[in-house]
């Protein structure tokens, strides 16, 4: 219980610098591929930024480890983080980084209201959506038959492609390029979904707290009127009995002499 309650205690105390450094890395991560032409000791500050945020994530994993009662248990249940730990060098798959600090947020507002829940995943899907573009952009741009030379082709090909609409005027020729396409179908199509699903349990929490609400007022009323109907007979009753006290008897006759 010491063990679960330090983890939890380290999460909670992790979540903001973490999310701060993902911050940090979506900048280390956009500028060279927004900026190529930008001096050396940007490129290189850039590259700087990510080992850190990466460090930083792999820490966080190892500490999460350790104060985990089950550790084989926690790996089965965090394959992202453990894959984004272990595959830094891979330019590509460097988005796998922001995803895992996206799904840790999430996980961490599991518990909270659905509000809550959809402001999260509503930022994961538009983070997501940027990401994709600057790693589709950064795979396809010189490609030689590639379609997607600009920051532009590569946010509304994210758009068709996260919602499924799919117009074709812009996609991916590489086979890296095309591996993106489907992770970010997938992950969209699970993030787009959770938006929805929450949407519609805050209106069902909504009209259930309603019912709830005039049922709760119904038997309130009920209530009420049993008591009137009580009161009203307890009424009628004292007021026979007093009728009848009230009403003198009459007296013998006496007898004739």
């Amino acid at each position: 219980m010491k063990q679960q309650t330090a983890q939890i205690r380290w999460e909670q105390r992790m979540q903001t610098p973490l999310l701060a450094l993902a911050l940090v890395f979506a900048v280390a991560y956009a500028v060279p591929i927004m900026a190529p032409g930008a001096p050396r000791w940007a490129h290189t500050a850039c590259l700087v930024a990510e080992w850190v945020v990466w460090g930083t994530f792999a820490l966080d994993y190892v500490v999460r480890l350790m104060l985990a009662p089950g550790k084989w248990l926690f790996v089965r249940s965090h394959p992202l983080d453990l894959v984004a730990v272990l595959l830094p060098l891979v330019q590509p798959l460097r988005l796998l980084r922001l995803v895992s600090t996206l799904l840790l947020v999430g996980r961490r507002a599991r518990m909270a209201p659905q509000i809550t829940l959809t402001t999260y995943v509503g930022g994961a899907v538009v983070g997501l959506m940027m990401f994709g573009s600057l790693a589709v952009l950064h795979v396809e741009r010189d490609a030689p038959d590639g379609n997607i030379k600009t920051l532009g082709d590569a946010v509304w090909w994210s758009f068709t492609t996260m919602t499924t609409v799919g117009y074709g005027d812009h996609a991916p020729t590489t086979g890296l390029g095309r591996l993106l396409a489907v992770g970010l179908m997938i992950s969209g199509i699970a993030l787009l979904g959770v938006v929805t699903a929450n949407i519609a349990a805050w209106f069902i929490s909504r009209f259930e707290r309603d019912d709830a609400e005039e049922r709760r007022q119904t038997a309130l009323l009920e209530a009420l009127t049993h008591e009137v109907r009580e009161l009203r007979a307890e009424v009628a009753r004292l007021s026979g009995t007093e009728g009848t006290a009230s009403v003198p008897e009459p007296a013998p006759s006496s007898p004739r002499s």
